[in-house]
């Protein structure tokens, strides 16, 4: 195995004496384009292991230097599941994962941009909860090529052998007394934390004060206890009554398994509590969502319903892609597509069975967009519009106007679509927002690269609102220039954008690929946000002003405290 050297990139700002050269030989596997994707840092107990990725998570370029700093991850492994450290890695890197498996998918194909500049620094491999699921994580990991990893091990333990015979590897070495004198910016590796209560996995509150990870870490392993599945195939099917009730602490813990990811990240624990109600389950122990719910009041959020797979009354829906809120004649109705090109309809009241919308679309629907007259809008995977008409009778000109979309498409492929009363608005590959109107076409080339959402809304001003692959929300009237500066933008691409009318001014929603939900206002004001954990793929805002977030294995709808 390569062993690391000094390299010319030390800077002189000494970590401590006795652990400069070591100091020296990361920053130099760190500069090396051609060394191993993974540096293994081991030694002995006391010998500054954990203080030296600290010193590398804060060490930056030297002074005047305009070197833009690689991004470095720290992420603590001390009492960490596989499945924990799964969903702390994944929210830092901008990715959403629901198990170790899906975290190395994401990072391998995710367009999100920090990703692929990342170092992982990962401390106290030997101290985790489920140290050798972790080795096989990271030699997983290791293998990406849009990361680089740092691991921490005590010298002696199982896993730096394992990595060393699974993967090339750089191998700092800090075996040796720590220096006695210590110094500014590094100390020798600090004692151990006493071990922490557990707090009561059936109590509600408890749950969403403690540390999220511990509350990982113990619900796991009382699982395994119990012989349910394991971490590394990610969180089981959720309990239904009756069955393996104790183990899942009346639907609390299959909620955290559903919800995970979003649960882990810092945030007050009246966030938390609203999450967690917005992932419990129909079979849920009723004393729940009342505690839940009274802990949540801190929260931006109060939640309306929300349905899960496995749900019985009303059912779950399926898995969501595409979402539309009806107006006119379906004025109530929610329009949920699926991955198999099925339209259900939906009453928003509380998102019980309405049937189905009947089309003869081949394959799978990538969008959909409900007109005021009752005709819903659809487009195919080949970028293909389709018309589902209505119970009234369509004016000519819009018919027309659809006739005319349709052959333009069937030559143009669309990547988006929208529409409202006498426009149909279509993105495409090339970042262009297309409006076809009574009065014309209006074009705006509003992103850099493709277009995955589209929403219209016709107010006093009518507006596009636009997202894309390049993270960006932008608004624009058609017949004037975009906007210059986007409603909102993050270094992730967008996955879905709805705007409508309500009585307190127009609102618009989106979503991005790592997880979150805003709902913004286009004249400004505040932000609202919203993470329920597993990917989402699409959202909706009603006309009364509720989100609806859909993902594969939930539909939940929020509703804005004043």
């Amino acid at each position: 195995m390569p062993s690391a050297t000094p390299s010319p990139a030390w800077d002189g700002r000494r970590p401590v004496t006795g652990t400069e050269a070591e100091a020296t030989a990361l920053l130099g596997w760190l500069t090396d384009p051609e060394a191993p994707r993974l540096c293994l840092v081991t030694g002995a107990p006391g010998s500054g292991k954990t203080a030296l990725l600290g010193w590398l998570a804060r060490h930056g370029p030297r002074a005047g230097r305009p070197r833009r700093r690689t991004a470095r991850v720290l992420v603590p492994l001390s009492g960490q599941s596989a499945l924990g450290a799964t969903w702390t890695i994944a929210d830092r890197l901008g990715v959403v994962a629901r198990s170790p498996g899906d975290l190395v998918h994401a990072l391998a194909t995710s367009d999100a941009r920090p990703a692929g500049r990342a170092v992982l620094l990962l401390t106290d491999l030997h101290a985790a909860a489920e140290p050798e699921a972790l080795t096989r994580l990271i030699a997983e990991l290791a293998g990406v090529g849009r990361v680089r990893l740092v691991v921490e091990a005590r010298s002696g333990t199982p896993a730096p052998t394992v990595l060393r015979a699974e993967r090339r590897a750089t191998v700092v070495d800090l075996d040796g007394a720590p220096d006695p004198d210590g110094g500014p910016d590094l100390v020798a590796d600090a004692p151990a934390e006493p071990v922490r209560p557990l707090p009561d996995l059936s109590d509600p509150v408890a749950v969403c004060v403690a540390d999220p990870l511990l509350v990982t870490t113990a619900y796991l392993a009382g699982a395994a206890a119990a012989g349910l599945p394991g971490t590394l195939d990610g969180p089981e099917a959720p309990a239904r009554p009756g069955e393996n009730a104790a183990e899942d602490h009346g639907g609390l813990r299959a909620a955290w398994m559903r919800a995970g990811q979003s649960l882990c990240r810092e945030q007050p624990p009246a966030e938390r509590a609203s999450v967690l109600l917005a992932a419990l389950g129909d079979g849920a122990d009723p004393r729940l969502r009342p505690a839940l719910a009274e802990l949540a009041e801190g929260s931006p959020w109060r939640l309306r319903w929300a349905r899960h797979r496995g749900d019985l009354t009303p059912p779950w829906p399926g898995p969501v892609t595409v979402l539309g809120a009806a107006g006119g004649p379906l004025e109530g109705t929610l329009l949920v597509g699926d991955r198999t090109g099925a339209v259900r309809l939906l009453h928003e009241a509380d998102a019980s069975p309405a049937g189905r919308l009947v089309h003869t679309v081949p394959g799978r629907v990538t969008a959909l967009a409900p007109a005021p007259d009752g005709t819903v809008l659809l487009l195919d995977d080949r970028g293909r519009l389709h018309t589902v008409r209505g119970t009234a009778p369509r004016a000519p000109y819009l018919e027309r106007l659809t006739e005319a979309v349709s052959a333009t498409l069937a030559r143009h492929p669309g990547t988006a679509l929208a529409a409202i009363g006498g426009s149909v608005v279509v993105g495409d590959r090339l970042g262009s927002v297309h409006a076809f109107g009574l009065r014309g076409l209006h074009q705006a080339a509003s992103h850099s690269g493709r277009v995955t959402a589209v929403a219209a809304v016709d107010s006093e001003t009518p507006f596009v609102c636009s997202g894309g692959a390049d993270g960006t929300v932008r608004l624009w009237t058609p017949g004037r220039d975009p906007r210059p500066e986007p409603l909102a933008e993050r270094p992730s691409p967008v996955v879905s954008v709805h705007a409508t009318q309500t009585p307190h001014g127009p609102l618009v929603a989106a979503a991005w690929s790592d997880g979150l939900v805003e709902l913004r206002r286009p004249e400004g004001g505040r932000t609202l946000a919203f993470r329920p954990g597993p990917p989402v793929r699409a959202v909706a805002v009603t006309g009364a002003g509720s989100l609806l977030i859909g993902t594969d294995e939930s539909l939940v709808c929020l509703v804005p405290r004043n």
